[in-house]
């Protein structure tokens, strides 16, 4: 699927006879975004991911699990969100995306103040935001980008909460790999309150 010329994209579209939406950037090989459409044949999913590799790994899981659920962006994910209109998406997922671990190169990363903005207008009220990353240097950046979005309230309570991956969220591949390496991951979930001003009190 490709991004209207008109820079403009209407996602209910995509979906006939499905009212909710949900949307994965740079879904690797597509294994959490296949369980994800398994799992939620009710839900219309969009995967973005410019990489064609993990684009074909996608499809052919499709194909084999015969999900017509799901529909594939080939393209940069800030052109999407900039084409999608506001309070359209029930839930965003970012997992493990590409770190960028060098300072000068911290502007590439995925999720930003700029990102952050647009996943606060995209989600509808009570929408879920869910991050994930084992680069702490990252998972902080992640932090301070969304405590500016008072809109977006942390769901954590304990430690446990960002240490691991809630019952109905699939692994990646990616992930096991840095488990299975020491390198420790952190989950990340956050609700979009609903109003403008909700969540100022939200957790540091």
């Amino acid at each position: 699927m490709t991004l209207p010329e008109t820079g403009q994209l209407d996602p209910r579209a995509l979906f006939p006879g499905r009212a909710r939406l949900w949307l994965e950037i740079g879904f690797g090989g597509g294994e959490h975004l296949a369980a994800q459409a398994a799992a939620h044949p009710e839900v219309g999913l969009i995967g973005c991911e410019p990489y064609l590799a993990g684009v074909a790994r996608l499809l052919a899981l499709a194909e084999s699990e015969r999900l017509d659920n799901l529909r594939v962006v080939v393209d940069d994910a800030r052109l999407l969100l900039g084409a999608l209109p506001d309070a359209c998406l029930e839930r965003i997922f970012v997992l493990f995306p590409d770190p960028w671990p060098k300072a000068r190169h911290h502007k590439r990363r995925i999720v930003n103040p700029r990102t952050a903005a647009e996943f606060a207008r995209l989600l509808t009220p009570g929408g879920e935001l869910r991050l994930a990353t084992d680069e702490m240097g990252y998972a902080r950046a992640m932090l301070l980008a969304l405590k500016a979005r008072p809109e977006l309230v942390w769901q954590a309570e304990r430690p446990a909460d960002w240490r691991a991956r809630t019952a109905d969220w699939p692994a990646t591949r990616y992930e096991q790999k840095a488990l299975a390496a020491g390198r420790p991951c952190r989950y990340l979930r956050y609700r979009r309150a609903a109003g403008p001003t909700a969540g100022i009190d939200q957790k540091p």
